[in-house]
């Protein structure tokens, strides 16, 4: 199963320390311990971009997601915790809706696992309104939103994980999870990028389409989004 885990920041760690311990220690704990997949999304030293979220966040930031493929959670989530993090795990379904080299903004993936991949990431944490039950929150997400988005924006991979089971007690109310891989970081802080747009008038146009999709599917000024660095440490379960 996969196994999405959210990292809180528990101690006053710089992101070069940050980085260097979920890359490091961390991640080597992890696959000792079993993970046959593994994946980290960490706001470390070369992800230091504004988000392009409209709307701020306040309070805690998540700053790192760990990706984690494994029949037993807890030792996943023990280490986590050990390492000074508050976590918080979910059992997740995941679907790539494009990876490196679908589209005309990337290549296909030409580096090895354990290698920082190129541009940056941006991670949002989804809730899922009232008002919508979740086959429709998930047929207005995967059938509206992501094939709007990927008709305007320049991502070069899109992973989208619906949470299925919390595997935490204190697991905040999310139900979804996206990963989503920019060629720059200039794509994030630059909307003529960002909306695919070649002037204001397209600009506009694109903003709305997109806020209007978002609108209809999520709370928008409750999405939780932090900038990252990809992190593919191992992609193909050992044989």
């Amino acid at each position: 199963m996969k196994v999405v885990a959210v990292c809180w920041e528990d101690q006053r760690r710089s992101r070069e320390e940050r980085g260097t311990l979920l890359r490091g220690p961390v991640a080597d704990t992890l696959l000792a311990s079993g993970v046959t997949r593994l994946t980290l999304a960490i706001a470390d030293e070369h992800a230091r971009v504004r988000s392009p979220s409209p709307f701020p966040l306040f309070g805690p930031k998540p700053v790192a997601v760990v990706n984690a493929w494994t029949e037993d959670a807890e030792p996943v989530i023990a280490t986590l915790r050990e390492a000074g993090f508050t976590v918080h795990a979910w059992r997740a379904d995941e679907s790539i809706y494009a990876d490196y080299g679908d589209n005309p903004h990337a290549g296909p993936r030409d580096w090895p696992d354990g290698t920082r991949s190129p541009g940056i990431t941006v991670v949002s944490l989804l809730e899922r309104p009232g008002s919508l039950d979740r086959a429709a929150w998930i047929e207005r997400w995967h059938g509206v939103i992501s094939p709007i988005s990927e008709a305007i924006q320049p991502r070069t991979r899109y992973v989208r994980n619906v949470l299925e089971e919390a595997l935490t007690e204190d697991a905040p109310p999310f139900e979804g999870l996206v990963e989503e891989c920019w060629p720059s970081p200039e794509t994030l802080t630059d909307p003529y990028q960002f909306y695919g747009a070649n002037g204001v008038v397209e600009l506009v146009g694109n903003m709305t389409r997109i806020v209007r999709a978002v609108h209809h599917c999520f709370w928008i000024w409750r999405i939780h989004s932090a900038v990252m660095s990809e992190w593919l440490l191992r992609t193909e379960a050992p044989r």
